[in-house]
């Protein structure tokens, strides 16, 4: 097998140098937020914020808990804004983004009020437990936890994406029909397809087959449907849909369900042991200035278990790229949208092999396209009857 198909491209200095930017940028945000983790527990400073949240909340726990997020949230993105801020302008410097400063501030404070209201809600849910099971807990709020989880998957598309985009109904109706006639070969029903206007923000294309039951709907950014043919766009949506035959939703909600099972474990025995060896001041579990503590649990697990995680999707890709392969009467507009998306959101085709398995949850694209003219030539060699 060749190492790099014919049709892939070498990447260029520019997308080179702008995805290094991104990863070093992601890492410093990590880092930072890590040790601002840390930081509140080691001086004590979490205690402090909670004294100052039960005086906020008027000695209320509900209403102190809520405060004590409030607060945190503020000071990470404090923390936080340089690195938005220069990633806001790489993607200008980059002309990825045609959005405006005003708009894209915008942006952030829903991104925040809405982090806010999903943050409250399952921190409120889960310090009840708490208090109201201290030794078991831990099952209760991952039972909640995993039906919020899928309560969100089904209102995302008509209640979050709304929030910071707009979508129309698809107007395209030959294109809609036949799209619609794929889902229906894949086995899952569709209810509508829609345009989104994802141009007012970005020059990058993207589609996704998104929602759970009654929301479930293929939405089609607006830059992928003006700059990509017919067969490109059903070539790009097969690939989606051979998540839904491969039944990838459900087996990732299953994976999920597992690691959260273990880190609500995890982080049920790492409180007790704070609390049994006196570390940090706590003298209860429900003593909510342990919130970083639990915050470290989850990203401590989320860093272990990410090359593993990254590794299921990938391999997981790869599934629904050969459904796409076997699903679409040419090769063709698969391998040219893949070289239009790369090029349109600036991808790197051939990243360094450590890169792909630490950050990557797709193969690269050079590996996708050489998977493609495999297959291609594999039938050639044993045409179907």
């Amino acid at each position: 097998m060749a190492d790099v198909p014919i049709s892939a491209q070498d990447d260029s200095p520019e997308a080179k140098r702008y995805n290094r930017i991104r990863r070093w940028l992601g890492i410093s945000d990590f880092v930072v937020g890590f040790v601002f983790l840390v930081v509140l527990l080691v001086t004590g400073w979490s205690g402090w914020l909670r004294d100052v949240s039960y005086r906020m909340g008027l000695q209320n726990y509900s209403l102190s808990v809520f405060m004590y997020l409030f607060l945190l949230l503020v000071i990470s993105k404090v923390l936080g804004i340089g690195f938005d801020i220069y990633g806001f302008r790489l993607e200008r410097r980059y002309k990825l983004s045609t959005q405006k400063f005003r708009s894209w501030l915008w942006d952030e404070c829903k991104g925040f009020l809405v982090g806010l209201l999903m943050g409250t809600i399952v921190v409120e849910l889960l310090y009840f437990t708490i208090r109201q099971w201290p030794q078991n807990w831990w099952l209760l709020a991952w039972a909640l936890f995993m039906v919020l989880f899928v309560v969100l998957a089904q209102l995302a598309p008509v209640v979050l994406f709304p929030i910071f985009y707009k979508f129309e109904p698809l107007d395209n109706e030959d294109l809609r029909r036949r799209l619609i006639v794929l889902s229906e070969r894949a086995g899952t029903r569709i209810r509508g397809v829609y345009r989104w206007k994802l141009s007012e923000k970005s020059k990058k294309a993207n589609a996704a087959l998104t929602g759970l039951g009654v929301t479930r709907r293929i939405i089609l950014a607006d830059t992928l449907l003006d700059n990509y043919t017919a067969d490109e766009i059903e070539a790009v949506l097969a690939h989606e849909l051979g998540h839904h035959v491969h039944r990838h939703i459900f087996k990732s909600i299953l994976v999920q369900a597992a690691i959260t099972l273990f880190g609500f474990w995890a982080a049920n025995w790492t409180l007790h042991y704070a609390v049994d060896h006196h570390l940090f001041d706590f003298v209860q579990i429900s003593d909510f200035a342990d919130l970083p503590l639990l915050a470290l649990v989850v990203t401590v697990l989320s860093f272990v278990l990410m090359p593993a995680l990254n590794a299921y999707s990938r391999f997981n890709e790869r599934q629904a790229d050969r459904y796409a392969f076997e699903s679409i009467a040419s090769i063709a507009p698969f391998i040219s949208s893949m070289n239009k998306l790369a090029d349109q959101n600036l991808a790197e085709r051939t990243p360094a092999k450590w890169v792909e398995w630490l950050f990557h949850s797709h193969p690269s694209i050079s590996r996708r396209l050489q998977a493609a003219e495999n297959w291609e030539q594999a039938q050639g060699a044993h045409p179907q009857v």
